[in-house]
């Protein structure tokens, strides 16, 4: 049986390949965990196999039926007649009658073997008339009689027009147990998780209307995909709040938050399971990093002997080391939500006696003793802070949210200053509902105004991208802070970004002046404001085309070694270096920075922060041609983003990013204009503009340059209005000057070229006036100007030689190859597209490869097949297989299974004629 696991696929793919798959194979099985959409798809094929004609037999087993015999085989030959059961063999006849229950006596004796043999002929009869399907659903429950006759049947399928599908509830990680139930040769599907696309339209199709960003995050988060558990988690939401949007709350994913709907679908599987079991299972499920010595430890020697039965009951994996790990995280926050609370006290306390690191024996303590205390309360807070400290922010909130919950009534500004630290380790681990309740509550019942401002700023913490519709917390804060030039410092930065965002560079970097100044006079307070203050007004600087902005981005470094500041708070600072010197091109060193930047804040670094830092490597490995770096990053991102709210806009742009140079153009449209989408309807201009300009670049890559055109002129329109002025920052200038040629707007298009070329010029930006030496040799190429066409293309690849950016080097190639071609200079055209086919190749850009092969020229003499015959999975797979990697490495590389890879590579060498690596790399590079 051949294996695919699909990965991340959507599901309209997954349907194409089982549906492609059912062409030669003679069965099909689905695995997967409960609820991941098995049975839809089943249906789906089931339903268009029936609009083709095919005769479809369908059973959809349950777990009560399995002690009944032959029910299954009752309702498959449901639809067949008893006029076609009575066309059988007298035997057969007879003895599929009785156990169909047809018979005139219900009492008469079972021949096993004559309803084998009677199951057989009827299905080849069947088969005779046309095509059959035997669909059978949560196979794992079909009676045991019924699946004698199913393999007996599916041993001798051979020459008959027979497909057995079925579906298998497999957990994660185990083989299926009845693949042998299936004919040999069966394809094989691990049904994956919904992607995000996927899930948010399963979501609102469910709802009625579109739902709120942090509903569908968080939900994502809890659900990992799985479509039944994320429909039980929506239902369980406030149906008004939180369809509208007007008062967002998201599942929280505490284990008591687990909806009892869901919670009854997850322990499902326990009601056989033995009592004592059950007890091992919810000691497990409340310690946060459960092992077998741990466990034995706080229970008895007997725990291990039990957990070893849950896991030969499917229900959890021990690793080698003990590590214990539930099949589906989310029954170990089912099996605590539904034990009593006695049972979740003593299962901590006795936790809290086996524990020996402090943070998670306080953390127990507190969840064993749920009465206020003070010395409690101060343990928690104490261990609160070591875990903010260590990187582990989820667990900060936890401990800081017990903290406050053990704190006296009474205790006055210390229970204030444990809500305002308890809404901040909120923010920092994501739980943006938490944080916002907390620092709401705050600014309702505290006067001191260091303490509110505390509170508004981790309120438009909250708010990420969306602080457009906060000017009323800024405008408020800044009356409070009147008079203490620190805090109203502070409210200026977030003035400054808030500006920024909307699209208001200028109005920006007039509020982080004046923010840099107040910080000024503020003296040591506002030492860290000013850094920061300098940072933001730096980057703004450089958005607006002024050559001072490096200037400035010295001076918040010496002012912060000069006042000693802890580089745990330089990251903005450290990231705006990086930044600048993507802008100017100095790749190796923009790579350099951020890196090791990554390397120096460890595990200290925030989840936005390093979500940042995966975003802006994204954009630094893309510029230096490594696009297989460039889209590890941008997973990273999407992975990083699932603990944190507001970032779709610069997710999705990194997604794009990484998908229009290292893989599909339709995948980067689509993550593009879901990107722009979201940072529309957060009020985010500027990460819209981002997103657009992938677009752009993604229509003219489709060789769509209308398209392409009328996208980049929004955005030039877009960056006009904001103020932004150095083009070394979107770096979409010269895809506009193409766009403008290949329409047709000439005129437009050098007037375009010489107004960018000279602020390129004065910036320095010489990466992007070598790609605008490429438009405008295009231009001339248009005009028949092959002369003044030539020297540009010159200057350009000459430009880009020395910048060493590899892509925008092999467009000018390809441009180059087009000039030689019309001069009938083959050989030297040929030279061009080959070394731009090569860059491309090391680079690992699919779609750039493409589009070179369309234009590549044949070498005479070659007996073989251009690599333009491949389908571009197999291009991907070729690719990196002549640059060395082995076939495991393709597979964790292209998402696919190893046994893909190698009927891959198969086809690729009957196509190009080749029969060894050594060949096929020959073939490639020529």
């Amino acid at each position: 049986m051949s294996d695919n696991n699909l990965g991340s696929a959507n599901r309209d793919e997954l349907r194409r390949t089982a549906r492609d798959g059912l062409r030669e194979a003679p069965g099909l099985l689905l695995t997967g965990p409960a609820g991941i959409g098995k049975s839809h798809l089943l249906d789906q094929l089931a339903q268009q196999a029936l609009a083709r004609g095919v005769r479809v037999l369908r059973c959809s087993p349950a777990a009560a039926e399995v002690p009944l015999p032959f029910m299954c085989l009752i309702d498959l030959l449901e639809p067949v007649s008893d006029e076609t059961v009575g066309g059988l063999p007298a035997g057969q006849r007879e003895a599929l009658r009785a156990v169909l229950l047809r018979g005139d006596d219900p009492r008469a004796a079972i021949d096993g073997a004559g309803v084998h043999l009677a199951v057989l002929t009827l299905l080849r009869r069947l088969c005779a008339e046309g095509p059959v399907w035997l669909v059978v659903d949560d196979i794992q429950w079909m009676d045991g009689p019924t699946a004698q006759i199913l393999g007996f049947v599916s041993r001798r399928t051979a020459g008959l027009d027979l497909r057995v599908l079925a579906s298998e509830r497999v957990p994660h990680g185990q083989p299926p147990a009845h693949a042998g139930l299936c004919p040999a040769g069966s394809l094989q599907l691990t049904v994956p998780p919904l992607n995000s696309a996927d899930l948010t339209r399963l979501l609102e199709q469910s709802a009625g209307a579109p739902l709120p960003a942090a509903t569908v995050r968080e939900i994502a988060r809890l659900s990992r995909g799985n479509p039944l558990y994320a429909l039980e988690l929506l239902r369980s939401l406030p149906a008004a709040a939180d369809r509208t949007g007007a008062q967002t709350r998201t599942p929280t994913g505490t284990p008591t938050d687990i909806p009892g709907r869901l919670r009854a679908l997850l322990l499902d599987r326990l009601r056989t399971v033995p009592e004592e079991v059950v007890q091992a299972l919810v000691l497990a499920s409340a310690a946060a990093r459960p092992d077998l010595t741990l466990l034995a430890t706080a229970g008895d020697a007997s725990v291990a002997v039990h957990l070893e039965t849950a896991e030969r009951l499917g229900l959890l994996r021990i690793d080698l080391n003990g590590q214990i790990r539930f099949d589906d995280p989310l029954i170990g926050s089912a099996l605590y939500a539904e034990a009593s609370g006695q049972a979740r006290r003593a299962a901590h306390a006795r936790l809290a006696t086996a524990v020996t690191e402090p943070v998670e024996r306080a953390r127990h303590l507190a969840l064993a003793n749920p009465a206020r205390d003070e010395g409690v309360a101060t343990t928690l807070a104490v261990a609160a802070d070591a875990a903010r400290r260590r990187g582990a922010p989820a667990t900060a909130a936890e401990l800081s949210a017990l903290a406050l919950a053990r704190t006296p009534a009474d205790a006055g500004p210390v229970r204030a200053q444990r809500r305002i630290a308890s809404a901040q380790y909120a923010c920092d681990a994501g739980l943006w509902d938490d944080a916002r309740r907390e620092a709401q509550g705050v600014l309702n019942e505290e006067e001191d105004p260091t303490t509110r401002i505390r509170a508004r700023i981790v309120l438009l913490m909250c708010a990420g991208q969306a602080l457009e519709g906060e000017g009323r917390l800024i405008a408020e804060g800044l009356v409070e802070a009147a008079g203490s030039p620190a805090l109203e410092a502070q409210l200026r930065c977030w003035a400054s970004d808030r500006d920024l965002l909307a699209g208001r560079v200028g109005q920006a970097a007039v509020e982080a002046r004046r923010a840099a100044a107040l910080a000024e006079a503020a003296g040591e307070a506002a030492v860290m404001t000013r850094v920061e203050a300098l940072t933001s007004l730096a980057y703004l600087q450089r958005l607006g085309g002024d050559q001072d902005a490096e200037t400035t981005l010295a001076q918040a470094l010496a002012v912060a070694r000069a006042n000693r500041v802890d580089h745990l708070r330089l990251w903005e600072t450290l990231s705006t270096e990086a930044i600048f010197h993507l802008h100017a091109d100095r790749l190796a060193e923009a790579e350099a920075s951020i890196t090791a930047t990554l390397d120096r804040f460890g595990d200290q670094v925030g989840v936005e922060d390093a979500l940042r830092a995966q975003i802006l490597l994204t954009d630094i490995r893309n510029r230096a041609g490594d696009c297989a770096g460039a889209l590890a990053a941008a997973r990273r991102a999407a992975a990083l983003s699932q603990d944190i709210d507001g970032l779709d806009g610069p997710v999705a742009y990194a997604a794009a990013a990484a998908e229009a140079t290292n893989g599909s153009l339709d995948r980067a449209r689509e993550l593009a204009e879901e990107g722009a989408r979201s940072a529309q309807q957060d009020g985010d201009r500027f990460w819209y503009l981002w997103n657009t300009t992938v677009l752009g670049r993604v229509h003219l890559l489709a060789d769509e340059p209308g398209p392409a055109a009328a996208v980049l002129r929004e955005v030039r329109s877009i960056e006009q209005s904001m103020g932004i002025v150095d083009p070394g920052i979107g770096r979409w200038h010269p895809d506009l000057a193409e766009a403008l040629v290949g329409e047709g707007s000439l005129a437009e298009a050098g007037e375009f070229i010489d107004e960018v070329s000279a602020t390129a010029r004065r910036l320095g930006r010489l990466g992007v006036l070598a790609g605008l030496q490429r438009a405008a040799a295009l231009r001339c190429l248009a005009l028949g100007e092959l002369t003044e066409a030539e020297e540009l293309l010159a200057a350009s690849i000459d430009r880009l030689r020395q910048q060493a950016i590899p892509l925008e080097l092999a467009r000018s190639l390809v441009a180059l190859a087009d000039l030689e071609r019309r001069r009938r200079r083959h050989a030297a055209a040929r030279r061009a597209t080959d070394e731009a086919w090569e860059l491309c190749r090391t680079a690992g850009a699919l779609p750039w490869l493409r589009r070179i092969e369309q234009g590549r020229v044949p070498r005479s003499g070659s007996g073989t097949a251009e690599p333009a015959a491949l389908t571009v999975p197999e291009q991907r797979i070729a690719a990196l297989a002549a640059a060395g990697s082995t076939n495991r490495e393709i597979a964790a590389a292209c998402f696919v299974s190893v046994k893909t890879v190698e009927a891959s590579l198969s086809r690729v060498y009957r196509k190009l004629g080749v029969r060894s690596r050594t060949e096929l790399v020959k073939t490639l590079t020529g």
